[in-house]
């Protein structure tokens, strides 16, 4: 059987991002998976079926740290001799494809889901262009997870067109829209957690899920909701996720609103959305930059309509007026008016409900995904 190896600089992106997908291709393949974190890495071998190798890599920028991941990492590819290699993540994917470029890996494939260099300046955005095309030139086909990162990546010339394919309609893993469905959960049960969180029949209630950091437009929309509740005061704004006070932290000011507005719930991260997707009316999704957010197809899944910012990937799940609504990148004033659209309006706000679901199930499937990358995969074989 071949191998497969592939690589994500966290492994909790092993663990999360690609759920499932390894063990599926473990069927047709022997997979190994390689990140760092060994916690999550013994859960990806136990979950998928898999053997992992830890490798330490930082997601910041760590020249001197960074040499020793490609040197570590060029060991182990001439010790497994894949026949494909194939990374996720900006860090992973310059380690990953310098070392098998340099190890002779016969094909070389980097998923692109989100750059960070979009939003960076000066010498920083130079340094990261210049490594965004050293990962393109050593890969031997980059696949970006959707058709406007695709644009994006040969507008900026990171890399010609030819060496560019999109899986599917986009998305790096699908969504289980088997998992991810509303008609699980019962009405007793999702009483019972809005009688927790303190949600009453009368709330419209707002959603974000992801990391709650200046990049996901937390600013914007703790200050959009602030306002909004001034003139509509029966509504809750959920945010589920987990703090990084690292990378984009939050304004001192949106770190106040939060602990102190009492309609803003801070549930933090959980390992099961669902229930709390199924009792919210709303996402509110104001990102600065994504790949092809699983957040939103998540939640589209469980039957919710969407506002989310005129970037890649989220403007290619949402369309206007359909399953959502699309504002400005950045712009406060514009979120909340979208909030105040979805308030105002319920009917138009349950039509978008009824076509989110079904444009999830008709487009984004998981099994579909998984079956579009195992046919790429065999016929580089």
């Amino acid at each position: 059987m071949k191998k497969i190896i592939r690589i994500t600089t966290s492994s909790g992106s092993l663990k999360g991002l690609l759920k499932g997908q390894l063990g599926f291709m473990s069927k047709h393949y022997e997979m190994i998976g390689i990140a760092s974190g060994e916690k999550n890495l013994s859960l990806v071998s136990e979950i998928e079926g898999v053997r992992t190798i830890h490798l330490n890599m930082t997601r910041t920028i760590s020249p001197f740290k960074d040499v020793i991941a490609v040197y570590k990492l060029y060991k182990i590819l001439k010790k497994e001799k894949p026949f494909l290699v194939h990374t996720h993540t900006p860090k992973a994917g310059i380690i990953g494809m310098l070392a098998s470029k340099l190890a002779r890996i016969p094909n070389r494939l980097h998923t692109v889901a989100g750059m960070p260099l979009l939003i960076a300046t000066g010498l920083k955005r130079k340094v990261l262009d210049a490594v965004e095309k050293l990962t393109y030139s050593c890969a031997t086909l980059v696949l970006p997870n959707s058709l406007s990162m695709q644009d994006i990546i040969i507008d900026n010339k990171y890399t010609k067109k030819d060496k560019l394919k999109v899986i599917g309609k986009g998305s790096s893993n699908g969504i289980d829209t088997t998992i991810f469905n509303p008609e699980l959960f019962t009405d007793q049960e999702k009483q019972k957690l809005k009688k927790t969180l303190n949600i009453t029949a009368d709330d419209t209630v707002f959603v974000f899920v992801g990391r709650i950091v200046k990049d996901k437009g937390i600013n914007e929309l703790v200050n959009a909701f602030v306002k909004l509740l001034e003139s509509h005061p029966k509504c809750k704004l959920m945010l589920i996720g987990p703090y990084e006070t690292s990378l984009s932290p939050l304004d001192n000011k949106t770190n106040h609103l939060i602990e102190t507005t009492s309609n803003i719930l801070n549930v933090g991260r959980l390992a099961d959305v669902r229930l709390h997707l199924a009792i919210s009316d709303v996402m509110a999704f104001p990102s600065y930059r994504e790949g092809f957010p699983n957040a939103v197809l998540e939640a589209s899944a469980m039957q919710l309509p969407a506002i989310v910012t005129n970037i890649n990937g989220c403007n290619e799940i949402i369309t206007e007026h359909k399953n959502g609504l699309i504002i400005p990148i950045k712009d406060e004033n514009s979120l909340y008016n979208a909030m105040i659209y979805m308030v105002e309006h319920p009917e138009k706000r349950h039509e978008m409900t009824k076509n989110s679901r079904r444009n999830v199930v008709d487009n984004y499937q998981r099994s579909y995904i998984w079956n579009e990358l195992l046919k790429l995969y065999k016929s580089l074989e």
